[in-house]
């Protein structure tokens, strides 16, 4: 039923429009806090739980290298549950993807280390990550789709914003609960403590479930359904139509995929490792940025809407290109304050890009194709920026000792991304390069 068929739908609009914001919202915010709570222990725990015996250097770089198969999976999850969501629909996806992520994560808090399991244990960490890849890669479409779709074309900057926000708050999350394990298990988090964050992830999916469960599909989607438009192969298709798009999507992240997981993961190698810092307080410090990114997320996201993405996005990525040598200037200082303004202004210029960027992706691309063509989009930037970024980082500063070369690396990609974002194609039309009718009974709505 639409708004014109009856005068009590605006009131029932506005009901499923906040439903949908809050079940896009929380339930990205589980599935980060699933995936950074990974990255912290990689930093942290893992080199010693499931590398022991390994020069620190080597320790460090396995760690990161299974984060990054978590990374290289995710375009893997874009596509699947792509094609699922551009042709059955948004909830049912996110339902699954939820799930996927969470079962993967408990699994990993039940993971024996290498002392008691053997070269298995570093090998199943390997395969529950790509479990978790595929699960957050399935999941920030439909969560920004679901949310974006329910709102008005004049404020889709804001709307597709707010599932933005599960990063700030999967990563106060995470943080926050590595940070309490850490003060309560004391000696013993490195054996039994970590585990319990991982553990408490059977907690949050059930939340997440509820939430999700009551929301309704987007209204977009389900005119594209009645219309009969949708494609029979909406990943094939957008690769194949659109694939421009898809490459600009990517590399526009690079600019702040790459940067961001320097400045949250490989900051607590490189806080601890090289400047001597606590543990502690760079997890406090961390806790601090991400909630002013409960703040800055959503404004950004609106400001998009006022002075348009592309202007908004770029001037992100010009700030986080000033910022990549005052960056490393200031935590070298040791100085707890500077340490601290290092940290909050690194996740400020992030999301100067991360409000707008969800709109400015996923208006790329027609309704029809759009879960497959964002998510691609969105995820291949695991590959070739947040993946390997903590890698380069970590060999950069073993082969130079210094983080000169690392400001350096933060400054090309900022420059591969304002490329990017001068070449994305202007938005598409509601619905792009429509193949043959497909009857909407054969597709199950959820």
């Amino acid at each position: 039923m639409t708004a014109q068929e009856s005068p009590v739908v605006p009131e029932a609009m506005h009901r499923h429009r906040r439903r949908a914001v809050i079940a896009s919202t929380v339930g990205t915010a589980i599935e980060w806090y699933d995936f950074f709570l990974y990255g912290t222990a990689a930093a942290l725990v893992f080199p010693h739980v499931f590398f022991p015996g390994a020069e620190p250097y080597t320790g460090v770089l396995a760690s990161f290298a299974t984060q990054f198969v978590g990374f290289a999976a995710r375009p893997l999850g874009a596509a699947i549950f792509g094609h699922v969501g551009d042709r059955i629909g948004r909830k049912s996806t996110l339902v699954t993807t939820l799930v996927l992520m969470g079962a993967s994560t408990f699994l990993i808090g039940l993971l024996p280390g290498y002392a008691t399991f053997g070269l298995a244990a570093p090998l199943l960490l390997v395969l529950l990550r790509v479990v978790q890849g595929i699960g957050v890669g399935g999941e920030w479409g439909g969560s920004v789709l679901l949310s974006m779709e329910w709102g008005s074309e004049r404020r889709r900057g804001l709307m597709a914003s707010w599932p933005q926000l599960g990063v700030p708050l999967g990563l106060l999350a995470s943080t926050g609960m590595v940070k309490l394990m850490n003060a309560t298990s004391g000696d013993g988090f490195d054996s039994w403590g970590w585990r319990i964050p991982f553990l408490a992830s059977a907690v949050l999916i059930g939340v997440g479930l509820y939430v999700r469960l009551r929301v309704l599909e987007s209204p977009a989607f389900t005119e594209v359904k009645q219309e009969r438009v949708l494609v029979r192969q909406p990943v094939w298709s957008v690769l194949r139509h659109q694939p421009l798009t898809v490459l600009t999507s990517a590399f526009v992240r690079m600019s702040e995929q790459a940067p961001f997981y320097l400045f949250i993961t490989f900051v607590l190698t490189y806080g601890t490792k090289e400047l001597g810092l606590a543990r502690g307080d760079l997890l406090n410090y961390t806790l601090v940025a991400a909630a002013v990114g409960l703040v800055s997320v959503p404004l950004f996201g609106h400001l998009s809407d006022r002075f348009g993405r592309r202007r908004i996005y770029g001037i992100g990525i010009v700030c986080t290109a000033a910022f990549a040598f005052p960056y490393f200037g200031l935590l070298n200082t040791g100085s707890s304050g500077l340490v601290l303004l290092a940290i909050v202004l690194s996740l400020v210029f992030h999301d100067i890009q991360y409000g707008p960027q969800a709109a400015l992706i996923a208006e790329g691309f027609g309704t029809n194709v759009r879960y497959s063509g964002a998510g691609l989009g969105y995820q291949l930037a695991s590959v070739i920026a947040g993946g390997p970024a903590p890698l380069i980082a970590t060999a950069i500063l073993e082969h130079t000792g210094s983080s000169t070369g690392i400001s350096w690396y933060i400054i090309g990609c900022c420059a591969v991304a304002m490329i990017a974002l001068l070449l994305m194609p202007r938005p598409a039309p509601v619905t792009t390069a429509p193949r043959p009718a497909v009857s909407a009974s054969t597709d199950a709505e959820a």
